[in-house]
């Protein structure tokens, strides 16, 4: 049990032994107690005033007596600061805890609780390769499953694959026009990468002939529609949809390009999925709901034939989820993939990862499965975040201004190994090890970065900036792991109960600290939001470089204290560790 629940329960057995009345969790809260006051742990008593008709001071003595009185073992002074109750929890208390826990690789991690979550991220486009933004995104999806599944949960990680669409017309049309033949081979490019520059091609030659329509007086909207490249895109999408054999075939050829590409990347950055879903395989499915949806008069159907729903009454307004030609919109693959999600794995939860551009595109999603009465449409959870911008300002794909997530990690790797060389305390690494050492580095910085700010915020990326050893960044974290395992391999920890009756200021501190950690878990799982892992790793990092410059650990006063420092230091190390897993980021044992 941990510390705040055990406090807790022991707090309502006591004030339902002296006041004769039945009180919960609910009733009152419990903090870390602030370092300008002594303690441990707070009870705050201004929520037990009008039940029990006293004030907080008179609350606070009779129960801080009782507490010291019948739980010597957890409890050993208290004091009242203006209606804050302020217990010190006993060193036998955290001692004991240490001696159960100082060499569990689990720590922390709790059981299976019976729910089943699937979390969706990634989500690219078979038109280009992916960049930035998509790190941010598949960071957070994959540390948010891997949270999720350290607090209890079974985890379905998905991926949905945008692989049919006008915008990939766009880049099969490029390719046609401007492509003469030429393969990823051809030109040594990577796949992604090579579809991706026909993408920006067709935007470059969009722009050429709306200015030239322009120049004939045709208004711009209506020269992006007559333009002849647009004309022919929205006509290869029809022929895709009619399954045109020509074009199916170059369809597949270019996207299987870009899904060697896409694994290239994903092996990379350590991104993976137990089902990756296909936009060409669901979209099928939402047009059968859509004409579900037609006959419960949940759509309507507009003169044109274009089907619509009219969510005014929502607080939104009219919806389009099928084009006057028939074709579907994003809408509807979301639709039908909502429902396939569902039927094949009985989810409790389904988690989308996307960014805060597409909440308005989440709430009309998760209203229309409402209406619809799709199974669990109300557990549908949108995990929106702020996008990712460089000092240079906001990325554009269509301009070939977006900075490729390929380029990112390999600038990453080469800012790690000038930074480390910098240092000079890897001379006996063999060049093998060098490049474990600078990708686990670069890497590290890059990941614990953009999960470091709190996932509803819009961020700047700066990579000099991620990777400093010394400040709030993976590499901080990841040094200091390497620090305690350079120590556990000279000093060994032994199991033998040592006697040590009292813990120093800074030895509690870090005990303390680490005892949160299932805490800290639950709280991260239950938000979404890794940033909570990524701020306790560095608060515990930084309270074990107090603790170690104050403290020695190989030249301990007793050879008992040397024990128990080091299974200090063992905990914090699977602890960092653990925590670090969570975020997706590797922590060398040497540095």
């Amino acid at each position: 049990m941990w510390i705040v629940k055990h406090i807790q329960q022991t707090a309502i057995e006591s004030l339902n032994q002296i006041f004769g009345q039945t009180f919960t969790e609910k009733d009152f809260q419990i903090n870390q107690t602030k370092p300008e006051f002594d303690g441990d742990y707070t009870i705050v008593l201004f929520s037990l005033v009008k039940a029990l008709k006293l004030s907080p001071d008179d609350i606070g003595n009779k129960l801080g007596d009782h507490l010291t009185q019948n739980n010597p073992t957890l409890f050993t002074d208290y004091n009242i600061i203006k209606g804050f109750l302020n217990l010190t929890v006993a060193d036998s208390y955290w001692l004991d805890l240490l001696a159960k826990n100082y060499n569990d690789v689990c720590y922390g991690k709790a059981k299976l609780n019976g729910q089943k979550v699937m979390v969706e991220y990634s989500s690219p486009n078979t038109n280009k390769p992916l960049h930035l933004g998509h790190l941010r995104n598949n960071f957070l999806g994959w540390s948010v499953a891997e949270i999720l599944k350290a607090s209890g949960y079974d985890v379905i990680k998905t991926c949905i694959v945008n692989d049919r669409g006008i915008h990939i017309c766009k880049s099969m049309i490029a390719w046609q026009l401007f492509g003469n033949g030429a393969t990823p081979q051809s030109e040594n490019k990577k796949g992604d990468h090579f579809v991706g520059e026909y993408y920006v091609k067709f935007n470059d030659e969009l722009k050429k002939q709306i200015h030239e329509l322009k120049d004939k007086g045709i208004n711009e909207k209506e020269a992006e529609k007559e333009a002849p490249i647009m004309k022919a895109t929205q006509q290869m999408l029809l022929d895709w949809e009619a399954g045109k054999p020509e074009v199916m075939q170059l369809w597949k050829t270019m996207n299987s390009w870009v899904y060697e590409g896409f694994d290239t990347t994903y092996k990379k950055i350590g991104s993976d999925f137990n089902k990756t879903y296909y936009e060409s395989n669901t979209y099928l499915l939402g047009k059968k709901i859509v004409e579900e949806g037609l006959a419960k008069g949940v759509f309507f159907k507009e003169d044109d034939n274009s089907v619509w729903i009219d969510l005014t009454t929502d607080g939104l307004d009219k919806k389009i989820v099928q084009r006057k030609d028939g074709t579907s919109v994003y809408i509807t693959q979301d639709i039908g993939l909502a429902q396939q999600k569902y039927e094949e794995y009985g989810i409790d939860q389904s988690i989308y990862v996307i960014g805060d551009e597409q909440n308005y595109h989440m709430k009309v999603l998760k209203l229309i499965a409402e209406k619809l009465q799709l199974p669990n449409a109300q557990n549908i959870y949108h995990l929106s975040y702020g996008m990712v911008e460089l000092p240079t300002g906001k990325m554009k794909s269509r301009e070939g201004t977006v900075v490729d997530a390929d380029d990112i990690v390999q600038e990453m790797e080469n800012v790690a190994k000038n930074k480390t060389e910098e240092l000079g305390k890897v001379k006996d690494f063999t060049a093998e090890e060098l490049e474990t050492l600078y990708t686990t580095i670069g890497l590290g910085a890059l990941k614990f970065f953009l999960l470091r700010v709190d996932p509803k915020k819009k961020m700047i990326f700066n990579p000099e900036e991620s990777i400093d050893f010394h400040g709030f960044t993976g590499p901080f974290v990841q040094y200091t792991h390497a620090r305690i395992k350079s120590i556990l391999r000279k000093e060994e920890v032994t199991s033998t109960k040592f006697q040590v009756q009292s813990l120093l200021p800074l030895e509690k501190k870090l005990m303390i600290i680490l005892e949160q950690y299932a805490t800290v878990i639950d709280k991260a799982a239950n938000e979404h939001n890794p940033s909570e892992i990524a701020i306790y790793v560095f608060e515990v990092a930084k309270i074990f470089n107090s603790f170690y410059a104050e403290h020695s650990i190989t030249n301990a006063e007793t050879p008992d204290k040397k024990q128990l420092r080091l299974q200090l230091a063992s905990l914090t190390a699977t602890v960092l560790k653990s925590g670090m897993q969570l975020l997706g980021i590797g922590v060398p044992e040497r540095m």
